[in-house]
């Protein structure tokens, strides 16, 4: 087995290959927690710790009402390398086009019940007024850009399926420092304070929908895919295995932002400068979250494109090969947060409350890329292989577990909520692993898909 490790880690043209699609998904992701700290940043600069606290707890409503919704993504991406796989054009056509109807669909269910959905979120707060008050504010304004967040998801998972990662790259490089730009000039320039930050996004959402269009456009035609008026009827015909795959992927993602919202609320329940202390924190787990996205998405790609062509051995490839680059990446995180986490507290704020608070806790941090990384790599291989219902299994025990742990220990406040989220982050990867190592052993792992 070991020489059998060696011997794949030592093809040039695989390290190649995992790298051309991570590294550009790396550098764009990125952005994305970058721009959670500009807000941060711009936000925290500000007077008072309730306009962060307020932008916290909003854009973390936000986040749990989009990200349910990302099974868009991740149902798309899997489909589709499995389509580039089979090397069946009209597959790749009908996933898009499905894809989209169902981003279309739920974009407008959302924009016509927002009003009792952040009525419902926001009760359930034990924040202060304040923070609350701007909260909801910022939720109010950003949930009009649902449309093109959601088309956004279908687009990123459909261009990532065909081995496109450059495309990607752009489009998430592109939106989220549109949103930087706009970020500074409204709250900053303009004094627009927490609706500034909120009407940024939005309007950085519907930027880069037009750029993704684009490029859906350039690889329709590359691919040679049929013609979009004759692939309509495509989008209803066998929907079936679309909808049984996002409804467990929803299920997955209801455990998982039930764990990220309990997070906020709790911590807020905890003070205002502790749920401001833990925003600040939580950009970094972003971070983390992020650059290991990059090499999930790229384990996507090539599980997918494997399980399509039905090969093991090329299935094996792509799993050591990008859980090495995963590994070093994790390891480079850790050492960013051991070395610079106290600077880079201080670079987000200036409240001296926030920052006490935040170094408190800065140490769970440091272990955290080492923890989790195994679980957005398996995350990668179930995407890839369109497996939603065992994603789903293992993400609900390692909610289970998270809630057992914090209420067991409960009685150490900020320190329960993140040494339960270490562990949940490392459950995960866990339950993924136990179910990978029994299927791939009895065959069943490409075979049952």
């Amino acid at each position: 087995m070991i020489k059998q490790l060696q011997h794949i880690l030592s093809q040039r043209s695989l390290h190649q290959q995992v790298l051309v699609l991570a590294i550009p998904m790396v550098l764009s992701n990125i952005t994305v927690p970058l721009l959670g700290l500009v807000d941060a940043a711009v936000i925290g600069h500000l007077d008072f710790a309730w306009y962060l606290g307020g932008v916290a707890l909003g854009s973390t409503m936000i986040s749990v009402t989009f990200w349910l919704l990302g099974f868009l993504r991740m149902a798309t991406t899997g489909l589709t390398a499995q389509a580039q796989g089979e090397q069946s054009p009209q597959k790749l056509a009908q996933v898009w086009l499905q894809g989209m109807l169902v981003a279309l669909i739920l974009a407008g269910l959302l924009l016509l019940f927002h009003s009792p959905i952040a009525d419902l979120i926001f009760s359930l707060s034990n924040a202060s007024e304040e923070v609350k008050y701007y909260g909801l504010q910022y939720f109010s304004i950003r949930v009009w850009s649902a449309p093109a967040a959601l088309a956004n998801f279908v687009i990123l998972g459909w261009l990532l399926g065909t081995q496109n990662a450059k495309a990607p790259m752009w489009l998430v490089i592109i939106t989220n420092l549109t949103n930087i730009i706009l970020d500074v000039l409204f709250v900053l320039v303009f004094d627009w304070k927490v609706a500034g930050a909120a009407w940024a996004s939005v309007l950085a959402d519907y930027t880069g929908l037009m750029l993704g269009l684009l490029f859906v456009a350039r690889t329709w035609v590359k691919q040679h895919l049929p013609h979009v008026l004759s692939s309509f009827p495509l989008a209803t015909q066998d929907m079936g295995r679309m909808l049984r795959l996002n409804s467990d992927i929803f299920l997955r993602s209801l455990c998982l932002q039930a764990v990220f919202s309990f997070m906020t609320f709790q911590g807020a329940a905890l003070g205002d400068n502790v749920v401001a202390a833990n925003a600040v924190l939580m950009s970094f787990l972003m971070m983390v979250s992020y650059g290991m996205d990059g090499f999930a998405y790229a384990m996507e790609a090539m599980v997918g494109k494997a399980v399509g062509a039905k090969s093991r051995d090329q299935l094996l490839n792509s799993l050591v090969g990008t859980s090495f680059w995963g590994l070093v990446c994790s390891l480079m995180l850790t050492i960013l947060f051991f070395l610079f986490g106290h600077s880079l507290v201080r670079l987000i704020t200036d409240i001296p409350n926030v920052q006490a608070q935040a170094d408190i806790y800065l140490p769970w941090l440091i272990v955290m890329p080492i923890v989790s990384m195994w679980c957005f790599l398996l995350d990668g291989i179930f995407v890839g292989a369109t497996k939603g219902k065992d994603m789903r299994n293992s993400m609900l025990i390692a909610m289970l577990c998270f809630f057992a742990l914090y209420f067991s220990f409960s009685s150490w406040g900020n320190h329960a909520l993140w040494m339960s989220m270490v562990c949940f982050m490392g459950m995960r990867g866990v339950g993924l692993a136990v179910i990978f190592i029994t299927q791939w052993k009895s065959q069943r792992f490409i075979e049952s898909v």
